[in-house]
């Protein structure tokens, strides 16, 4: 039975995350929290999980527990003001993985994000000049492990695009206003678009990291890990939902960059340097993605369809 410790269990993939160890592991699970009273998942349900009361920004105060810990899951963040961001994303996880005894952790999964790499699974430069304070910290991060003298025990997965939410669940940002796009989608069919992404739903993680906690990477494995499904281009995700909604295409604009940039000014919408870098870069696509599939794991979520449903989009019934 191992020991393993675990923060961001408040959020959306928190919860699947907790969920799926709670239920489909036996070991004892410690869960970093600031408020139990957020968390919906039932951390009673068997005698060995536990709630540690405290946060990041405290975090010296369980040392001598933390030289105990087999497995670490990292999954907090900080999506606040620059100093804050720094401070928890990047001081304070480093510092964190610094109290592990390299003798007695077997593992760290640290949850970062795909929009620090390029499209060869390295990291990428802008992220870290041009990127929102979260992008940029999760960058600064990453590109510091290397000094850690656990860094060998060190797995970092990069989420996607996720989406997940349920009524006992918090939604994840995609999710919860994926209703509010799809109110567009008439005015969105007509339009093209070069670009492409990949996405993953948050049981799907969840899948992944039990996994990984069950199964600790060898030496040929990879430790750096892109958590999604297989790219998908905006064309064909536009077609694609519009077949589910039983919405025709006839024809389309293709929006070229000039005409992005017309309708920013036109609306005149507010953009930071990370949305323009990201209008032109267009492809946040990666090498060798992974999903439940990978390890002979059943996927939750792999089609567009399958997001649409999970998300409470159903078609319009015809009308009689």
């Amino acid at each position: 039975m191992k020991r393993i410790f675990i923060t961001g269990s408040s959020g959306c993939i928190g919860h699947y995350m907790a969920e799926a160890l709670i239920q489909e592991t036996n070991h004892e699970l410690y869960f970093l929290v600031r408020n139990h009273h957020k968390l919906q998942f039932n951390y009673q349900s068997r005698p060995n999980v536990h709630l540690m009361i405290g946060d990041l920004q405290n975090i010296e105060k369980f040392s001598d527990f933390l030289k105990t810990v087999n497995v670490a899951i990292l999954a907090a963040t900080s999506w606040g003001g620059i100093n804050e961001s720094f401070e928890i994303n990047v001081t304070k996880t480093l510092g964190l993985m610094k109290l592990l005894d390299p003798d007695i952790c077997e593992q760290i999964i640290y949850f970062s994000t795909a929009s620090i790499l390029d499209k060869n699974n390295q990291p990428l430069p802008e992220a870290g000049r041009l990127g929102t304070n979260y992008i940029r910290t999760k960058y600064q991060c990453y590109t510091q492990l290397y000094k850690l003298p656990i860094y060998n025990k060190v797995t970092t997965v990069f989420p996607t695009l996720v989406f997940g939410g349920e009524p006992n669940k918090p939604y994840s940002h995609l999710s919860g206003g994926i209703k509010d796009v799809i109110k567009w989608v008439d005015l969105i069919r007509w339009f093209k678009a070069d670009g492409s992404f990949h996405y993953i739903h948050a049981r799907d993680i969840a899948q992944v990291i039990r996994h990984l906690v069950e199964n600790n990477p060898t030496e040929a494995d990879s430790r750096d890990l892109v958590l999604g499904n297989k790219k998908v281009t905006v064309n064909e995700a536009i077609k694609e939902i519009c077949n589910y909604l039983n919405k025709k295409i006839y024809f389309q604009i293709t929006l070229y960059i000039i005409l992005v940039n017309f309708f920013i000014k036109a609306f005149r919408l507010r953009m930071e340097d990370w949305d323009y870098f990201s209008i032109n870069y267009r492809h946040f696509t990666y090498k060798d993605t992974v999903t439940p599939a990978s390890f002979n794991l059943e996927n939750y979520c792999t089609t567009i369809e399958d997001v649409m449903q999970l998300s409470g989009v159903y078609p319009k019934k015809d009308k009689k």
